[in-house]
């Protein structure tokens, strides 16, 4: 459209088509950032506060929490000046940032997932040493390990965006900046930025959910060894949150893949919606998971409430 020329900043895109309806648009959106701000961010204290809470089990949810809540605040901002402001335009450097935390963000919570799983299968399978595996140094050596994993795996196919002239069209397809979408406007040799994100992917996503899968399969061998019929309900009941948060977390990769994948005929208002759904819907739906089935966090979050009340 423009050839051999650059540009200093992108256009981001809301949804085509609906720009009158953006700000009835946005309140749901608005909506759905509080809550998740809001529903990590008690995870995150309740963790921080509650000494019952001090467990390796924990520690990961906080990780996770985090996670979710570094997530949304990377892409809700540009996503609420779309829709609110229409403030569209953005830097090249804070659009290959924003898509370096989303991208990194993804495989750390992808290895955070890996991590619970990890830890319910000690707690199960080796419950006897299961203090003395998961110590408080060894937690922050997985946690550290997990970060480190997602933020240096993502360096080198961002790095180079950097670089690369831009001379298709500076108007991006979504409302906040992903890899994927900026490629496709450079006027370069992305052959390597188009093969490395499928290898990671595989060996990230792909490689975490069997190893997940693998996990799950040894604990329900182990837990059919319980001769207590309550014992086994027991056992199962503290797996439930982390395999609904990892379905969560999974299908919605899959079913964005799939769209990107063979979608090609899909209307585009179907892809942004998958778009939205893949990085909003599990930091929503992982606090309410972790609130509604497990009774440490039920009880901690009753007493936080009922004592702000009485101290009123």
């Amino acid at each position: 459209m423009w050839p051999n020329s650059s540009f200093n900043s992108f256009l981001l895109t809301g949804f085509p088509g609906l720009e009158a309806a953006h700000h009835w648009i946005s309140i749901p959106f608005f909506l759905i950032y509080i809550s998740v701000i809001f529903g990590n961010g008690i995870l995150l204290f309740l963790i921080k506060e509650d000494h019952n809470l001090h467990e390796p089990m924990y520690y990961f949810l906080a990780m996770l929490a985090a996670t979710d809540l570094a997530v949304t605040l990377t892409t809700m901002p540009t996503v609420l000046g779309v829709l609110w402001l229409d403030h569209r335009e953005v830097g090249n450097v804070a659009c290959f940032s924003q898509s370096y935390f989303i991208h990194s963000l993804s495989f750390v919570e992808s290895g955070v997932l890996l991590a619970m799983a990890y830890d319910r299968f000690i707690a199960i399978c080796n419950p006897l040493r299961y203090t003395s595996i998961l110590t408080d140094t060894q937690v922050v050596k997985i946690g550290f390990g997990v970060m480190m994993r997602g933020f240096v795996s993502v360096v080198p196919p961002i790095l180079p965006l950097y670089f690369f002239p831009y001379c298709h069209s500076h108007v991006l397809s979504h409302a906040f900046c992903l890899h994927q979408d900026v490629i496709k406007l450079a006027c370069a040799d992305t052959t390597f930025n188009r093969l490395y994100p499928i290898v990671l992917v595989v060996l990230i996503f792909v490689l975490d959910s069997v190893i997940i899968l693998i996990s799950y399969v040894l604990i329900l061998k182990s837990v059919l060894r319980i001769t207590s019929r309550e014992e086994k309900a027991k056992t199962l009941n503290t797996c439930v949150s982390h395999i609904c948060c990892v379905l969560v977390f999974y299908i919605t990769v899959i079913g964005l893949s799939l769209i990107h994948r063979f979608g090609k005929q899909v209307p585009h208002i179907v892809h942004l919606i998958m778009s939205y759904v893949y990085f909003l819907f599990p930091p929503l739906m992982n606090p309410v998971i972790y609130s509604a089935k497990t009774k440490q966090i039920q009880s901690g979050i009753l007493y936080l409430f009922t004592t702000h009340r009485v101290g009123a």
